[in-house]
């Protein structure tokens, strides 16, 4: 049997507009995979990573109308991956959970906390840096920073996706991290 290809973005995003059913549907097909790997490597569960994608589906259906992401992959991984995480919280309150928290300290190292207002405002102007950051990187550099701190896939899933050995992986993160921390302090963080 052959499978029938997902639909342009565009014509998805249109057929959220005109209300259809099919939309989700649509979505799911192209993107369904995608976000269920995102939410499974920061949530160790299936069954919470399946509630996490259908209700990253209801997020979009209702957001569009009158949002037009424009891409739609980076808007449903967003979603997904803010879902997964406000789970994750929830889940994890008072408790340690060893993968997605070494995940974050190996990057806490290169950022510092501030008060509270102006930690959200230091937060957007850092996410802004890091960008900047990334941009000065070779692009496997930047593949490999995404995939660990975004995707939140384990050393040993990039080494495989990027046809290097775990250590090796392991050993361009911790040289990105010290350029990021380099180039943060440089920048007054």
């Amino acid at each position: 049997m052959r499978e029938v290809p997902a639909l342009e973005d565009q014509f998805i995003i249109k057929l959220f507009f005109e209300r259809s059913e099919t939309a989700i549907a649509e979505l799911a097909k192209k993107y369904g995979k995608l976000c269920k790997v995102i939410s499974t490597n920061i949530l160790k569960n299936n069954e919470d990573a399946e509630e996490c994608v259908n209700d990253t589906y209801l997020a979009i259906w209702n957001a569009i109308p009158p949002e037009h992401p424009n891409p739609l992959q980076t808007y449903v991984c967003k979603i997904t991956r803010n879902l997964s995480l406000k789970k994750y919280h929830s889940k994890i309150a008072g408790k340690r959970n060893n993968y997605y928290d070494i995940i974050l300290d190996e990057i806490a190292d290169c950022l510092e906390s501030g008060g509270t207002i102006e930690e959200e405002i230091l937060a957007k102007e850092l996410a802004e840096e890091i960008n900047l950051f990334l941009g000065t990187l070779k692009k496997k550099d930047r593949i490999l920073f995404v995939l660990r701190y975004w995707y939140c896939f384990s050393p040993v899933e990039i080494a495989d996706k990027m046809h290097m050995t775990a250590n090796a992986v392991t050993v361009h993160l911790y040289r990105i991290r010290e350029k990021l921390q380099r180039y943060l302090k440089q920048k007054g963080y």
